[in-house]
């Protein structure tokens, strides 16, 4: 494939420009800002995940001038669609000549911005999927692992499928049940990564004693999802786990109440991770669990600006009005990164040199410790996967209206205070 970075050092060999940005080389001169690209769904059923862009960005750029430090961010949106978002990394690659590339936000945004800077040879971060999902799914055959092989371009962090598994198995481990699981999981990249029979779920929780009924893949903002109940009901289940989107969720759990589903626990990925996702289930949404990335009370600081999570935090909710999110945390951590990135990169211009840089990132940031390499990780994963911490929560009715998210298992991060116990649905 002929890319734009081999046009550009065709060009180049003409006297005309050496870097891939399209500015003059060696290095951009420090009056041009460095300009970074990034895409989220900001639109969409996914909407959810891009709530705090705006307010991550816009600090990051007035706390990069008061630094002296010269960085314009070019955002677009996913729309909540995968075609979208490959066509705007294309976008930002080609015509607005971005030095480097950062994206966030389940695979469906993650994956097609990666995959698209890959073939482009431009340097890509890009954060909250679990790396399954991302790893597996850019694989020209994800389903033989012979066939798998890193990236050069495109680097990740965030936690997996095994520690979600962890912190799901650890939550329900606290009550007594009978150990049977009704799964839901649509027909996504994260949904296909969950359920699948040799990365996912399955194989952990038969391993475990679990008994799961899975109904197989449902599609997307589903609007009747009576065959799940019915399964789950027949089966007895006393525990149901998944990854939804919001309004599935929304859709599902309202369906359940009324058709008499009546599990134990509800832990499910992805749609609990919002409190308006939660509110809007009214009373319903008491003691529902889901993973934990982010919160309040981690103890992490910026290392842009020396806040901490809970100050962060409580800076997002004075400026919006609105309950903390924990997409916060992973969107400031980017920007982080980009500035550590781009600080140690030899020349800022060139993507190669900017991925070096960023393979040899060891980096403290509001998330936590974020270094790539680390030989936890399969080895065809270390060189692109940076893991961050996961515990689980449960949201909890407040007195005076709205919800809590309680930590209630932190065995994968002690560092991570707890906050209560696990409670059964009522």
């Amino acid at each position: 494939m002929f890319t734009r970075r081999d046009f550009l050092k065709t060009t180049a060999a003409g006297g005309a420009v050496l870097a891939t940005s399209g500015l003059a080389a060696p290095a951009i001169a420090k009056d041009v800002a460095i300009k970074l690209g990034y895409v989220s769904p900001q639109t969409g059923p996914l909407a959810a995940f891009g709530e705090a862009d705006k307010f991550v960005i816009d600090a990051f750029l007035a706390t990069t001038k008061g630094m002296g430090l010269n960085y314009e961010v070019v955002v677009k949106d996913s729309q909540s669609n995968p075609n979208r978002a490959a066509e705007v990394a294309k976008e930002l690659i080609v015509d607005n000549e971005i030095n480097l590339m950062l994206v966030s936000s389940t695979p469906e945004t993650t994956n097609p911005v990666s995959t698209t800077c890959e073939a482009e040879e431009m340097p890509c971060i890009s954060t909250v999927a679990p790396w399954q999902p991302w790893f597996i799914g850019q694989q020209g055959n994800p389903g033989d692992p012979a066939s798998w092989k890193p990236f050069n371009y495109a680097y990740h962090f965030f936690w997996g499928l095994e520690d979600i598994i962890a912190v799901f198995t650890g939550m329900w481990g606290q009550i007594e049940t009978n150990k049977k699981v009704g799964g839901l999981f649509p027909n996504d990249g994260d949904g296909n990564a969950w359920g699948d029979k040799v990365v996912g779920f399955p194989p952990v929780l038969e391993k475990l004693g679990y008994g799961l009924t899975d109904t197989g893949r449902y599609q997307n903002l589903t609007d009747d999802f009576s065959a799940q109940i019915n399964a789950f009901k027949q089966a007895g289940t006393d525990i149901l786990t998944g990854v939804m989107i919001p309004p599935d969720l929304t859709t599902f759990w309202n369906q359940a109440k009324q058709q008499g589903l009546k599990p134990k626990i509800a832990s499910i990925g992805k749609a609990l991770l919002f409190p308006q996702t939660v509110e809007a289930l009214g009373d319903a949404g008491h003691n529902l669990s889901t993973e934990v990335w982010w919160t309040p009370s981690h103890p992490f600081k910026s290392s842009l600006t020396g806040e901490t999570a809970a100050t962060v935090a409580e800076a997002f909710t004075k400026a919006t009005g609105r309950p903390w999110t924990q997409p916060i945390g992973f969107a400031h951590a980017l920007f982080e990164l980009a500035v550590d990135v781009m600080k140690r990169a030899e020349d800022v211009g060139d993507g190669d040199a900017v991925a070096k840089a960023i393979g040899k990132t060891k980096l403290d940031t509001l998330v936590g410790p974020v270094a790539w390499g680390s030989d936890k990780l399969p080895p065809f994963a270390q060189k692109n996967i940076a893991k961050t911490p996961l515990v689980g929560g449960q949201w909890r009715l407040k007195s005076g209206g709205g919800y809590d998210l309680v930590v209630v298992e932190n065995s994968l991060a002690p560092n991570v205070p707890l906050g209560g116990k696990l409670e059964a649905l009522a």
